[in-house]
């Protein structure tokens, strides 16, 4: 399909005209000042879109839930070290196992139904379904995702549907496990919803280690709002680890 390049560069500008947004972190007081860039799409570029990184519908309080967390992630020196904060931004793709490195994804992807797209990145417009960033931080094993709701994941008038919060509960724990403990597979995930959250707001998903034995890895999660005054949503899930090598034999 051929996308003129009129359209392709439509809603995008400069974030430099945002207002500054005071949000009061649960654990930071602190504001954050907007000085990142937005990535533009580049029709002519061969590398895959990074989902992760800010575009023309987040709002000025994802970009600046985003700015307080990308400040403290480390940053490699020449010399291929790491230093600076204990947070790590973690990429987003719409299909994890085409860019996979290290298990052989393009291979992968070509005999796994080339044309699949990951659930969450498979919407075109930006901002009418799921927007949002996680960021890790292995020292605490903590995991924290930054979640814009999109005017195409209602439920209730005017709310978020519980199946995408669901969704977005399973993609965080799952991610944070996967890295603990990959590669693995959800076994259960049990939600209580609390409060519901409004199309169009930001909140923050928060998941945590519990414990690890065996096959199996604990998470805990909770959904709340930027400030922490209003809990919309916990969960804890269970994940096992699966056998790659087993899986690519039965293939």
């Amino acid at each position: 399909m051929t996308m003129s390049l009129g359209r392709l560069f439509k809603g995008f500008q400069s974030l430099t005209s945002l207002p500054a947004v005071r949000t009061q972190l649960s654990h930071r007081s602190s504001c954050v000042s907007f000085r990142t860039n937005v990535a533009l799409p580049s029709p002519f570029s061969s590398k895959p879109r990074d989902f992760s990184l800010p575009n023309s519908s987040w709002g000025p309080e994802m970009m600046q839930l985003y700015e307080h967390y990308n400040s403290q992630c480390a940053v490699e020196t020449e010399d291929g070290e790491k230093q600076g904060g204990t947070w790590t931004r973690l990429p987003s793709y719409n299909r994890s196992l085409k860019y996979a490195t290290g298990t052989g994804g393009v291979y992968l992807s070509k005999i796994i139904q080339s044309k699949a797209r990951l659930f969450t990145r498979n919407i075109r417009d930006t901002g009418a379904a799921f927007e949002y960033v996680l960021f890790v931080n292995k020292e605490e094993d903590r995991c924290v995702c930054i979640f814009q709701a999109g005017h195409l994941l209602e439920g209730p008038p005017g709310h978020v549907h519980g199946g995408a919060i669901a969704t977005m509960i399973d993609t965080v724990t799952g991610t944070h496990a996967s890295l603990l403990s990959a590669p693995v597979m959800t076994a259960n995930l049990n939600i209580n919803y609390r409060n519901p959250i409004p199309l169009g707001s930001t909140v923050l998903i928060e998941s945590c280690l519990d414990a690890k034995e065996g096959r199996k890895t604990f998470i805990s999660c909770k959904v709340s709002s930027t400030d922490g005054s209003k809990l919309h949503t916990e969960a804890t899930a269970l994940f096992l680890s699966i056998n790659v090598s087993h899986l690519l034999r039965r293939g």
